[in-house]
This record gives structure tokens, C-alpha cells and sequence, in this order.
């Protein structure tokens, strides 16, 4: 459904109309609506009479319409006649014709459907049979063949004469295909000498001896009824004139004679079409085709031209061997004159086809259902073309307007019925005819009036995958009436989707341009109008593409050998893809030679039938990728290496056939190097213009060595030919001569023509002026024209040559104009160009938005809203919004600071906008101004708000002062954003133990004038941890943390020291550290010296199953295990302390001298145990990085473990 500004006819805007341009599948079936015809039969609808006939009329409404039919104009009775039945639920018609009359129900039909909402009309329906049937019902019952019999005389003519049989095939609804054969159903070979006309007709140009034979014979064939007849075969005998005397007197009495003097070599002559001109009228849209052909002695060639123009390129073929002329839809551009040459060694002849062309009414604008709500205003418009201009007829349930009940509503203004203020009651099918004498149109489109809320028409949860760098489009169909708008969110996000990448359709539907990885997610798309609103929640997936990055390589193999081409693909990992292999784009042989791998193919035994060219596909789902490599295949035994190379210059360039705007080229090709010519380019260079520059022109197959070049007027021309093989280019071949061609009139007018005013009282017309050789002669000139837009002016125009430019002054500020920038030189103009709109120079905004209105969402986010201004005050192109908006002052704070102002843009016709990133708790103003090309209008009144208060930023710092024995003092800074009214300040602390496990936690509310507090009753030597934030009425604000450790009592401190330093202490570890060395000294010994005891032989007798070696030992200590697979080396020292249950735990037992304290030097209790889990490192580096902790000291530990 689309919104758009209607106009009348007369071009003038008349209201913002809101049109719904939609089909009748727009509208939900449920809905109450007038009938949509959805399908009929054709216009002309040749029946055949051995089937039933059947008349389709189908229509979908609410209610479900009725049917009825009319012919030849009255009502048709169905009830009446027994053969009739119409299917249920439907229009369409039966008709059981077995043993019936078909000439009974031959005639025009038309079918009706109407329900309580209006009523629409088929075409009208024009029944016949195909006319074979009747001329074969005739025929067969007076006993004859189709053909009538008639005695076909034997044809005697002498060689080089022309010949004509006839064929005359029957008249047929469709016409037959003719074709000539002979007895044994070979098709006759044609030639540019022998040929079959458009009418069925042989045409001899010249007759030989071969062409005697008696079985020429015409086919005619009925493709409606799948039927052939044929003629009675015509006999035909060639004599030269050496024959002639001695047959003539056996064929004289029952024969035919052409001709009674010798043929000898003539000049051509036309046998169809008779005369010098003809006409030829054709319709639009239709094949048009032109047929000339010649007798003459030699063999005459047939040519064609266009005398007013050039043949249409890419519609126009050649059939027939030239004979014929074909175009293929037709358009009125095509009239004119055609001239066919017939031409051979001793002359020429021509004929002149005059063309015309008229055309049945076709749409340029076809009537849509309408749906409006009430009170809405829109249009119906039924526009088209013809030849002759077309009448349009407006119908309203089938009955001509005029005498249809008035509706103040509904105005009708030729082409178009414009409806405003619509009520419930207006609904109504409305019919459009549109004819000529060629035809006509006929076109139902309703008028339904609707209130509706948005519903979603797309399925809901719906997938999309799309490759990534590629478009991906989200349906969001909708229905409502009035019509929805459609905005669309991604995921979470509050923010509409719109502007790059994104862009939404008048339909809903959502385009990301190029998607990428970061597009994957959920997408919703929300329709709404003033009677509700409906949502659909669809997902995207971007994948990666499939990519060949090893592709196969060209391969030269030798007989009896084997080949491997390597395709690898790289894809997304969600996919699977499929890998096919073709050869020559055809499947692979079914071989067991050939070896389809996972990322291969291989073929053995190679053979000189493997040659070709081999692709690898990889397909998946959504995207493929292929790679091609050829193969060759080598003789096995050496042989010289083919030496290749780029071909070298063509020569002997010819111009022939020189004409105003055409020549033709021919050339002798180069030596290609043993590497086939695969093209030639033809080059040219403008000596007049551009001497010395030359541009392509044009290429042909290396299969030819000749080109018809098409020219431009008033440009000196050389050519020159380059040689393209599989190597590479060869040199350009040497220049042709110099061929000029007559000046004439432009052909074509400057393109990007533009009109913008650079002030606020002219207008810049800029054009791209035309090249050289697009000037078709000297003296090129540029004609502007320019007058005021929608004011009855005439055009004012100025002449101005070698510039791209004109500046008109004096224009008003920001008004449309017209302007056309015509081409002229010394020969004359250019054709009529199309204005296009541009505006004279903007000005500054006159007024500022009006009803400046502002809405509090958060703390940080505010929504603005305005009346947008005047189209007229804003004297430019519109652009857009700008808000300036800046923070006066926090509210607690009285004082003003430096004000930043901030500008948010709001692109278009937006009228309202949302300010993010505001301070809470502050007073804020703001104006709206409104700006254009020439920058920005009058500010708005300034408006003023308060954001409310937020939850405040973290204290500015917090600090640990005068840590004592059982107390210290916390300070703090403010903090740096107080987003409201302080309310206290939170204090949350717990001790931090040795192995770093947190104790109790204990909390402190504080007021909040307090910038410092001292906490007693603590811990002495012990770490504490803090958690401090301000809080308001909001709630609390960011944490900051803190650690800090109260200092040890003094006298601990002094004995610890005087322990440390007593010399007893000192010996008694060292006697520890010694016993310690000498026992594991005495174990290592001992084990090493066990294979030589006389026990030995003993346990290797008697050996514990406990005490085995172990397996894939090494052998570094022969049978016996190492330390530390040995049960005995699991138990502690003597003296040591041990777990109760016998265990060592395994973060015990990888304790490391070197992770405690510096240099490795580890601590030992009095009993020797090692105690560097009560001192670790991770306790030190943390005490290293705090100022007011003490480092631990070895009586620390002991006293800890004491």
C-alpha cells in the first residue's frame, strides 16, 4: 500500500491524497469487499469442436459474489438449456457440445459477478470454432479431399528462367503452416535461389536442371487441430536448350511450356511484391514482416534499409535467406519507408514499403482497488494510448456513471474519479473502457471503505539467511485501514532503524543494503494507525560465502597418464556444501577412471577423449562459487613443442560501401602464432577532433574479416583492425585511408542538465556539454530555455557556445523553473529535449518551529517535540532540524558555570527528536531551529526543564590515615557527580587473614556533611578491606575500595626482634638444616647400594607384587622405582608434623623453597618441618604493594603458628 500526492489532470495539486494502490490479495479475505475477477477466458477464444467448451469467469469477494452471463448482449437463461451447467462456487461456464451444434453457442459472452459491496465485468468473450472444421465438414460430405481436386498440369521450362508454384492452401482459423516436401517427407532444401514466400508460394529465382522432379509438394498444417492436408504433387522437368529441340514436340500436346527463347543473364526483377511502393499497415506491440523477392540470372542479393532512420538493433532479424524482413514489437517508431534492393553483377531494382503503424488502446496507468477509511479522500486513475487516440468510458457496477446514483463524494475529471470525504456506504466496482477501432481495455477496479486496524500479513518467527555482502530484505507486509505506518527495532534497541544501512520500503519491508555479521539478530517490525497497532518478530542471519580458494589448474598430460584438478572450498560452518564436477558443462562420464574426491578429481589412463574443459561447483543453499581448468591431452612420445604467440597486424584494410553514416571494413588477417584469432577490434581515430587519439568502436568473431561500421556525421575517419587470440593482442594493424563524413544537425542534446541557485536571486543552469564528434558539425551552440514552473509564462531562452554554464539573475528566492538546454550547429538543431525541474538560490529560514514541547523520560534522556514550519518560510530545500541544548546549572547549585552548547541534527520533515547523555539533577534549556541548503532560520523560544535526580558517581578518593594498634581514620573527596541530593554515605569493611579468606563483614552508615572517620575496636596487625559509596534518594552510587592494616603492638614487635637475633636461635637452625641433609644423604646411599646385598637374591626369587618395576621404564635405576614411586618416600620425617589421617595434601607437598622469600631461603619450625605455607609469597607481594603493611618476618610465622 502506498501513500503518495495525487494530482488532477490539469497537473495542479489539489489535496494530499492518500491513494492505496493495491491489489485485490491485499486485502484479507475475511474483510468485507466488493468481487475482484481473478480469472476469465481470452477475448477470442477459438474452440475446437470436438471438445467441450469451456468459458472460465472466476471472482473472489465478501460475500461470495453471484454469477451470471450474458450473449450477444441479453441475458443468458442457463437454467434453459440442459447442456449448459456453471460449477459451483464459480462463474465458469460448461458447455457438453456431444451431439451437439457448435454453430449453436457460437457468439459473444459476458460474465457478471455482484455482490451486496458492488459488482465487476468480464470481457466480452467471443466464441468460434476453427474455420478447418467447416471446410472439412464440407468437404467430407460432398466425397472430396480438403484440397479441391484439380488436374496439375506437368511444368516444362527452360533452365535460368523464373518459376512460381502455387500453393493456395484453404483458409483456417488460425491460418495453416505451410511447408513443401517431397514423396518421402523430406523437407525441400532452400537457398537464396529457391524459396518459400510468406503466402506458402515456391519462388524460383533462376531454375537448373537439378530442380526437375515430380514430387513437389505443398503441406498444410491446422496446429489448433493438430491436422496436415497436402496438394497433389506438381511436376516440374528443367531442359537446357540443347534438349529442347528434341523434346518439344513429345511434350507440346499435354504440357505446359515457359518460355520459348533462350534465358540468358538478366538484370533482377521483383516477383513479390508487384510494382515500385506498397503499404503496410501493422499494429503496436505486433511482428511486423516485410517480404521481397527477385528473379534474375545471376542469383540476385537481397538488402535492406530504413529510409528515415536506422533498423531497430535488437528487434530486427533477417529470415529467409534476406527475403524477409522481421520486427518484433513493433512500437510507433517504426513507421516509415523500407526500401529492399534486389542486386546482382548486371544491376539493380528496389522497391519502397510504406509502414504505417496504429495501435489498439494499451495502459499507461491501469485503475487498482482502492481502500479508504472513512472520511479519507484518494483517486482512481484509468490513463492510456492508442492509435487513434483511445475514448474512456467510466462504468459503476456495470452501468454507465452518468446514470448511476449521484455521489456528492465523487467527482469524475476525464481519466480520472477522485473521491473525498468517503462514507461506509460508497463502496462500489468501477469499470474503465477504453477503445478505438483496434480494440479495447476494460479494466474493475473497487472503491472499498474500511476501518481496520493493522494486522501483520508476513508469517511470524520467520528465518532469513542471506550472504554476507549481499542484500537482505525483511517482509513486513501489512493491511489496516487507514494505512499503517511501519517502523522497525532490532533487538532490544529502543531507536527506530532508519538511515544506512538500513531503508524501509513504502511495502514494510526492510533493506539492509550490503549485510554484514554484525546485521545477525532479531528485527521487529510494528505496524500502526489510529485503531491499534500489530508487531511480527522475524531473524537474520548473515553467512559467510562459499569460496573456491584452490582452484584447478590447467594440466598438460600424456596419453595412458594422470591428472588431478584440486578444488578446495572454504564455506560458513553452518553449511554443508555439494561439489559437483562438470565437463564441458555436461555431467562426467560415467568411468570408473574418473575419481571424484572430497576436494579432487582424478582421472587415470588418460585418453585423447578426456580433453575438455572441467569445472568444480560448490553449491549451497543460498550462494555457489565455480572454477574451470582445461585439459590437454599429449601424445606420449617427445615431440617439438608448439610454439605460441600473439597474432601478427592485419593488412590490406578496405573501405567500401561509403555512406552518410555507414562503411564498410574489410581486412586480410595476420599469421595467428598456432593460436586461433578469437576476435578483431576495430578501431578509430577523429582527425578533426581528436587527431591521434583512438577509441573501440566496435568487435566482430575471429570468423570473420569484414565489419559494417555505423558513423557519425562531420568526422574525418581512419580505422585500424587488433587481433585478439588466446595470447594476448597483436599490434594494431597500419591505418586505413581517411573517409570524412557530411556535417549534419545534433543528433542528441546535452545530458545532466541541472538548475541551483548559488544566491538567493538567481538560478545556475550546468549542463555536460557534448564531444567532439557529438557535435555533427561546426559551430556547436547550446540553446537555454527556462520559465517559472506552474505559471503561464513563456520560455525565455539565450544562445551561448563553448560553456557549460549560464547563470539567470533576478529570479525570486526558491521557486521552480523549467529548463531545456538544446543542442545547435551550423546545420541545424537538435530535437525537442525534456525540461527538468531545477530552483532558483535559497535563502535563510524565515521562521522558527512553533509549540516547542519537552517530555522527561529518565534522568539522562528527554524528548523533544515542535510544530514544524512552513513549507514556504523555510526558501530552500529542507534538510532538517537542529536542537541546541546546554546545561545551565545543577539544581542544588545556585552559581552558573561556563555553558557548552550541544546541537543534535534531525534530517527531513522530523518534528521531534530524543537528547541522550544529559547530566542528571541539572537545569537544562534548549531552542529549535529549522535549516536548509543556505544554513539556518530564527531560533525557537528558548524552553527550559530539570532532569530528576540519578545515582551519584564514586567518592572522588578515599584515604587510610593514622592506622593504629585498634584504630585508623578513613577520608574521602565528594563525588566529582552528585546527580542529586546526597543522603549519606555507606562504609562496609572485613578483615583479610593470612590465606587471604575474608571475615565478618560490618557495615556504617555515615551522614552525609562528613568527609572523614575514624573506626575503633579493630585488630592489631591485621588487613582490612573497605567499601565505600554515597547514596541518594535514588539509590546507591559507584563503590570505591581501599585496604589497610593496623600496626602490631610494640612489645610483640621487640621480643620478635631479639629472638631473631640471638645466636642460640641462629645454631639451632642451622643443627636442624644439617641432620635434615645428612638423613636424605644416608637414604640416597642406601638405595643405590640395594642390588648388592645378599637379600637381593631373595626378592628376586620371592619379589612383592607391591614392589615391581615399572613398565617402559628407562632403565636409569634398574629394576628398582624412582623416589618418588617409593610408598617409603610418602612418609614424613621424623618429628614432622603430620595430617591426622596419615595424608599429605598435594599443595603441601609442591611447596617450593624458591616461592618463599627472596634468594629461596625457606623457614623451618623447631621440629624441622618446613612452614612456608604460613608465609607465602602471594601474603608478601601483597604487603609489598601496600605502603602501611609490614613485611612478615620469620618470628611472624612462628608466632602465627603458635
Amino acid at each position: 500500500m502506498l501513500r503518495k500526492r495525487c494530482l488532477t489532470p490539469g497537473g495542479a495539486p489539489l489535496i494530499l491524497l492518500v491513494c492505496h494502490l493495491i491489489t485485490a490479495l491485499d486485502v484479507p479475505l475475511d474483510l468485507q469487499q466488493p468481487p475482484t475477477l481473478t480469472h476469465q477466458s481470452p477475448k477470442d477464444y477459438i474452440v475446437d469442436p470436438r471438445e467441450n467448451i469451456v468459458i472460465q469467469c472466476e471472482a473472489k469477494g465478501k460475500p461470495t459474489p453471484n454469477f451470471s452471463w450474458t450473449r450477444n448482449g441479453t441475458h443468458f437463461d442457463i437454467e434453459k438449456d440442459a447442456r449448459v451447467t456453471m460449477k459451483p462456487n464459480s462463474g465458469t461456464l460448461l458447455i457438453d457440445i456431444t451431439g451437439g451444434k457448435v454453430e449453436a453457442y457460437e457468439g459473444v459472452y459476458q460474465c457478471t459477478a455482484r455482490n451486496e459491496h458492488g459488482t465487476a465485468i468480464s470481457n466480452n468473450i467471443v466464441i468460434r470454432q476453427s474455420n478447418i472444421f467447416l471446410i472439412i465438414k464440407f468437404i467430407y460430405l460432398e466425397g472430396s479431399p480438403l484440397w479441391s481436386k484439380e488436374r496439375v498440369d506437368p511444368i516444362l521450362i527452360q533452365e535460368g528462367n523464373s518459376l512460381i508454384l502455387e500453393c493456395r492452401p484453404p483458409v483456417g482459423l488460425p491460418p495453416p503452416i505451410i511447408f513443401w516436401m517431397d514423396n518421402y517427407f523430406q523437407r525441400l532444401t532452400q537457398s537464396e535461389r529457391v524459396s518459400q514466400g510468406l503466402n506458402g508460394d515456391l519462388y524460383f529465382s533462376n531454375v537448373r536442371t537439378e530442380d526437375t522432379r515430380n514430387d513437389y509438394i505443398c503441406y498444410a498444417r491446422f496446429n489448433h487441430t493438430q491436422t496436415i492436408q497436402q496438394k497433389q504433387p506438381i511436376s516440374v522437368k528443367v531442359l537446357s536448350m540443347d534438349a529442347i529441340n528434341e523434346t518439344i514436340a513429345a511434350f507440346l500436346n499435354d504440357t505446359e511450356f515457359y518460355s520459348d527463347s533462350p534465358a540468358g543473364e538478366r538484370r533482377p526483377t521483383f516477383m513479390i511484391p508487384k510494382g515500385q511502393t506498397s503499404n503496410k499497415l501493422v499494429l503496436r506491440g505486433h511482428m511486423l514482416k516485410l517480404e521481397c523477392i527477385a528473379e534474375g540470372l545471376p542469383t540476385p542479393e537481397i538488402h535492406w534499409r530504413k529510409e528515415s532512420g536506422e533498423l531497430p538493433n535488437k528487434r530486427t532479424f533477417h529470415e529467409n535467406f534476406q527475403k524477409t524482413l522481421k520486427i518484433i514489437d513493433v512500437t510507433e517508431a517504426d513507421a516509415g519507408l523500407y526500401r529492399c534492393i534486389a542486386q546482382n553483377s548486371l544491376g539493380s531494382v528496389h522497391h519502397i514499403i510504406n509502414v504505417t503503424v496504429m495501435a489498439s488502446p494499451y495502459w499507461i496507468t491501469e485503475p487498482k482497488n482502492l481502500v479508504l477509511a472513512p472520511k479519507e479522500t484518494g483517486i482512481l486513475i484509468c490513463r492510456a494510448n492508442g492509435s487513434p487516440d483511445p475514448s474512456i468510458t467510466w462504468l459503476m457496477n456495470g452501468i454507465p456513471i452518468e446514470n448511476s446514483p449521484k455521489d456528492l463524494s465523487r467527482k469524475v475529471e476525464g481519466d480520472s474519479i477522485i473521491f473525498s470525504d468517503v462514507q461506509t456506504g460508497s463502496s462500489a466496482v468501477y469499470q474503465c473502457n477504453v477503445s478505438n477501432e483496434f480494440g479495447y481495455l476494460l479494466a474493475n477496479a473497487f472503491l472499498n471503505v474500511l476501518a481496520e486496524p493493522p494486522r501483520i500479513l508476513t508469517p511470524t518467527n520467520q528465518m532469513y539467511q542471506v550472504i554476507m555482502n549481499n542484500r537482505a530484505l525483511l517482509d513486513c507486509a501489512s493491511f489496516g485501514s487507514p494505512i499503517p505506518k511501519i517502523n522497525w527495532f532490532k533487538d532490544d534497541q529502543t531507536s527506530i532503524l532508519d538511515g544506512d544501512p538500513y531503508v524501509i520500503h513504502d511495502n514494510g519491508t526492510l533493506e539492509i543494503h550490503v549485510a554484514q555479521k554484525d546485521n545477525n539478530g532479531k528485527y521487529t517490525c510494528i505496524a500502526m494507525n489510529d485503531l491499534g497497532k500489530a508487531e511480527n518478530r522475524v531473524q537474520l542471519e548473515v553467512k559467510d560465502p562459499t569460496r573456491i580458494i584452490k582452484q584447478p589448474e590447467y594440466r598438460v598430460v600424456q596419453v595412458a597418464g594422470k591428472v588431478i584438478f584440486e578444488c578446495k572450498v572454504k564455506h560458513d560452518p553452518t553449511f554443508t556444501p555439494t561439489i559437483m564436477w562438470l565437463k564441458n558443462n555436461e555431467e562426467l562420464p560415467d568411468d570408473e577412471r574418473f575419481i571424484v574426491g572430497e576436494d579432487s578429481l582424478t582421472i587415470g589412463e588418460v585418453t585423447e577423449i578426456d580433453e575438455g574443459t572441467y569445472t568444480c561447483i560448490a553449491n549451497t543453499s543460498l550462494d555457489k562459487d565455480s572454477a574451470s581448468a582445461e585439459l590437454t591431452v599429449v601424445a606420449a612420445t617427445p615431440a617439438p613443442a608448439i610454439i605460441y604467440d600473439r597474432p601478427d597486424p592485419s593488412t590490406d584494410l578496405e573501405l567500401t560501401d561509403e555512406r552518410e553514416r555507414s562503411i564498410h571494413l574489410t581486412w586480410t588477417p595476420g599469421f595467428d602464432h598456432n593460436s586461433i584469432i578469437q576476435k578483431y577490434i576495430v578501431e578509430y581515430e577523429d582527425g578533426l577532433h581528436e587527431p591521434g587519439v583512438w577509441h573501440y568502436l566496435t568487435e566482430v568473431p575471429g570468423t570473420k574479416t569484414n565489419a559494417h561500421l555505423k558513423l557519425s556525421p562531420h568526422v574525418l575517419y581512419s580505422f585500424r583492425v587488433v587481433s585478439v587470440n588466446e595470447v594476448g593482442r597483436s599490434q594494431p594493424s597500419y591505418p586505413s585511408r581517411q573517409y570524412q563524413t557530411a556535417p549534419a544537425a545534433p543528433d542528441e542534446n546535452p545530458s545532466k542538465v541541472e538548475g541551483a541557485g548559488n544566491e538567493p536571486d538567481n538560478l545556475v543552469i550546468t549542463w555536460e556539454t557534448l564531444t567532439g564528434i557529438q557535435s555533427n558539425g561546426p559551430g556547436l551552440q547550446y540553446k537555454v530555455h527556462w520559465r517559472q514552473k506552474d505559471v503561464d509564462d513563456d520560455w525565455t531562452s539565450v544562445t551561448v557556445a563553448n560553456v557549460s554554464k549560464y547563470i539567470v539573475s533576478g529570479t525570486q528566492t526558491f521557486v521552480p523553473y523549467e529548463i531545456k538546454v538544446q543542442a545547435l550547429n551550423d546545420l541545424g538543431i537538435a530535437p525537442e529535449p525534456s525540461a527538468v525541474v531545477g530552483y532558483s538560490g535559497e535563502d535563510l529560514p524565515m521562521a522558527a518551529p512553533g509549540n516547542v514541547r519537552v517530555r522527561v523520560e529518565n534522568s539522562t534522556l528527554a524528548e523533544v517535540q515542535w510544530e514544524p514550519v512552513s513549507p514556504k518560510s523555510v526558501r530552500g530545500h529542507q534538510k532538517g532540524y537542529k536542537i541546541y541544548y546546554w546545561k545551565e546549572r545543577s539544581v542544588f547549585k545556585r552559581s552558573r558555570r561556563h555553558v557548552e552548547k550541544k546541537i543534535l541534527t534531525f534530517s527531513g520533515d522530523k518534528t521531534h527528536g530524543k537528547l541522550p547523555g544529559l547530566e542528571p539533577f541539572s537545569l537544562y534549556k534548549l531552542n529549535v531551529r529549522v535549516f536548509n541548503g543556505k544554513g539556518e532560520g530564527p531560533p525557537s523560544p528558548d524552553e527550559q526543564f530539570e532532569t530528576p535526580e540519578g545515582v551519584p558517581s564514586a567518592p572522588a578518593f578515599l584515604k587510610i590515615l593514622n592506622p593504629m594498634l585498634d584504630s585508623l581514620t578513613l577520608e574521602w573527596g565528594a563525588p566529582s557527580h552528585r546527580n542529586g541530593l546526597l543522603t549519606g554515605y555507606t562504609l562496609e569493611y572485613q578483615p583479610i587473614n593470612n590465606t587471604h579468606e575474608l571475615g565478618p563483614l560490618v557495615k556504617i552508615i555515615i551522614p552525609a556533611n562528613e568527609t572523614n572517620w575514624t573506626l575503633k575496636n579493630l585488630n592489631y596487625s591485621t588487613r582490612y578491606k573497605f567499601y565505600f559509596h554515597a547514596q541518594t534518594s535514588k539509590g546507591p552510587g559507584n563503590i570505591i575500595t581501599e585496604e589497610a592494616v593496623t600496626i602490631m603492638d610494640e612489645a610483640m614487635a621487640s621480643r620478635q626482634v631479639d629472638i631473631a637475633t640471638q645466636g642460640w636461635f641462629i645454631g639451632l637452625m642451622c643443627a636442624i638444616a644439617l641432620l635434615i641433609l645428612v638423613l636424605l644423604i644416608f637414604c640416597f646411599v642406601k638405595r643405590n647400594k640395594g642390588g648388592k646385598y645378599p637379600v637381593k637374591e631373595k626378592e628376586d626369587a620371592h619379589p612383592d607384587p607391591e614392589i615391581q618395576p615399572m613398565k617402559d621404564d628407562d632403565g636409569t635405576f634398574g629394576e628398582y622405582r624412582s623416589l618418588e614411586s617409593d610408598t617409603e618416600d610418602h612418609k614424613p620425617l621424623k618429628g614432622s608434623r603430620t595430617p591426622s589421617n596419615g595424608t599429605v595434601k598435594k599443595e603441601d607437598s609442591d611447596d617450593s623453597l624458591v616461592d618463599y622469600g627472596e634468594g629461596g631461603d625457606g623457614q623451618f619450625n623447631e621440629d624441622g618441618s618446613f612452614i612456608g605455607q604460613y608465609s607465602g609469597k602471594k601474603e608478601k607481594e601483597t604487603a609489598e604493594g601496600n605502603e602501611s603493611s609490614e613485611a612478615p618476618s620469620p618470628v611472624n610465622a612462628m608466632n602465627s603458628f603458635v
